[in-house]
């Protein structure tokens, strides 16, 4: 509160270019150093969005309350920005009420003080300048405070703590300051909360995919969970040689592909449905799950008969034309923004910091890590620690690490053998294994079920005519066809969306039933 006081003993009410306060004189003449400020730019800055409130559209999307250095000044700045969402002025007669009782205000003039700030106001072409010097400022002050922070933690480290596990914190600081520009997001007003909501629901509203998160690049599963939504765990389940990972791989690819199709076209990218993708294969290593790409892409440059297959491409046995095929997929693929890292039993802790890396470098917007199951915790797994406390630190972290980015984070899980042990072999949540803390963590929980894989394992014998004939016509009616099974849902209904799968492909993509087929000319 002193330097307000000084500030405002200062203010000769019309010199509006007053020299810049950064603390570096009075840290001179006190002989210690003050956190760096600029109360002139925080002055000037109010005053201009007092005098014409359109300046504050040029600093909201970036600059916060909390990033003022005097507090009273941030609460005017929350209480300008409440009256605008009201559609109503604010300027200082209108303020005057709510700070009419404000002692941080008494000794500098009372609400007096808003009338002096406008008059100090800095034009509207210069308000975005001194709104970025003071979150500069903020960040700085941020810094330092970090900085203290890890300085003490490392000195006074409990003995149990490991060092570790202090990086990681730092990091997590550090990376919450660059994305977010504070280092803790803390409690905040339902006011700001309400206007990001209204944001999302005003662009999904004006979308013409109507999504409201990343696409799938499958309509009916986008028209079923409206896409993937930011900070949301996903779980995709099912047994083995269901189709997980391909589905999860053309997901990611979908993403990506989307992304750099906008990125192509000059969109602006803040509204893109797409997403620069982090797939984490702690199974498969980068360049098969790249192949099973360029096989699926491949395709669609190939007029021949047998479509072209990853293990074919290993092998080489290709002709000329599948060979070109090829090639062409390959320089379609060269840009996509998919990075993949196949690093085998890979650690919780380690996978938060390769994605916040990928977060910041890259503006990473999805993950997907096949399989969670593989993931280690951050523990020494000991005879103590159980899997079930593993799994339960693992699900926990993912979900920590969708908040803490913004991004929906895709987890592939096994299902529990049991399954196979029921005449109906449809999963449920009980299936998962470890089912309660991946159910818990869970914002939903999708199975991949393909009954064709079930029947097919039930093929009579041929001098059975009868129960032949009815099992190749259950066959033909199961043949290319998957459900994904939504089990649970935060946002939305569970149910079941009817795929198509290509297993020579290993191609999901949307069903078009017999019934909804063009006619076919005779």
């Amino acid at each position: 509160m002193e330097t307000l006081k000084t500030a405002a003993a200062n203010d000769t009410g019309g010199d509006t270019h007053a020299p810049e306060d950064n603390g570096d004189n009075c840290n001179n003449a006190l002989g210690y150093r003050r956190p760096p400020h600029n109360l002139e730019a925080e002055q000037a800055l109010l005053g201009a969005i007092l005098v014409n409130n359109e300046a504050a559209q040029k600093v909201q999307s970036f600059l916060l309350a909390e990033h003022f250095f005097e507090s009273v000044h941030g609460r005017i700045y929350e209480s300008i920005l409440r009256l605008m969402d009201k559609n109503q002025l604010a300027d200082p007669v209108k303020l005057k009420p709510y700070f009419e009782e404000d002692e941080s205000l008494h000794d500098v003039g009372g609400a007096q003080y808003l009338v002096r700030l406008a008059a100090s106001a800095a034009t509207i072409i210069n308000a975005e300048d001194y709104g970025r010097a003071i979150y500069d400022l903020a960040l700085r002050r941020s810094l330092i405070q970090i900085g203290e922070d890890m300085v003490n933690d490392a000195y006074d480290a409990p003995v149990d703590t490991e060092a570790s596990e202090q990086i990681s914190d730092a990091e997590k600081q550090l990376f919450d300051l660059a994305e977010l520009g504070q280092v803790d997001g803390g409690a905040q007003p339902f006011s700001r909360a309400l206007r990001v909501a209204v944001e999302h629901i005003e662009n999904a509203y004006k979308d013409p995919d109507s999504l409201s998160g990343i696409t799938t690049g499958l309509s009916s599963v986008n028209a079923m969970m409206g896409g993937l939504h930011n900070s949301d765990l996903v779980i995709l389940a099912g047994r083995p040689a269901m189709g997980k990972t391909a589905l999860a791989t053309n997901i990611a690819f979908n993403a990506a592909k989307r992304w750099a199709e906008d990125l192509e076209a000059g969109h602006d990218m803040d509204r893109s449905k797409g997403a620069v993708v982090a797939f984490f294969s702690l199974e498969m290593s980068a360049d098969q799950l790249a192949a099973r790409i360029l096989s699926d892409r491949s395709n669609l440059f190939y007029e021949g008969h047998k479509p072209i297959q990853s293990h074919d491409m290993r092998q080489g046995k290709l002709d000329e034309a599948q060979f070109e095929a090829i090639a062409r997929a390959a320089m379609e693929l060269e840009d996509t923004p998919l990075f993949i890292d196949d690093t085998p039993a890979l650690s919780i802790s380690a996978l938060r910091t390769r994605a916040r890396r990928l977060k910041r470098q890259h503006k990473m917007g999805l993950v997907v890590v096949d399989y969670l199951q593989l993931l280690r915790g951050s523990g020494t797994g000991g005879a103590s620690e159980s899997r079930v406390q593993e799994i339960s630190e693992i699900t926990r972290g993912l979900k920590s690490l969708a908040k803490e980015l913004h991004v929906p984070v895709i987890a592939l899980s096994q299902l529990s053998r049991q399954v196979e042990q029921r005449e109906n072999k449809r999963p449920m949540l009980s299936d998962l294994r470890e089912s309660g803390s991946i159910e818990q963590d869970a914002d939903m929980v999708m199975f991949v079920f393909r009954e064709e894989y079930y029947k097919e394992k039930e093929q009579p014998s041929e001098g059975e005519t009868e129960k032949f004939a009815q099992w190749q016509a259950d066959m033909e009616q199961l043949y290319g066809k998957a459900e994904l099974i939504i089990g649970k849902q935060r946002h939305g209904p569970v149910g079941t969306v009817k795929l198509s799968f290509d297993k020579e492909k290993t191609r999901f993509s949307d069903l078009i039933e017999e019934d909804h087929l063009p006619d076919r000319m005779g």
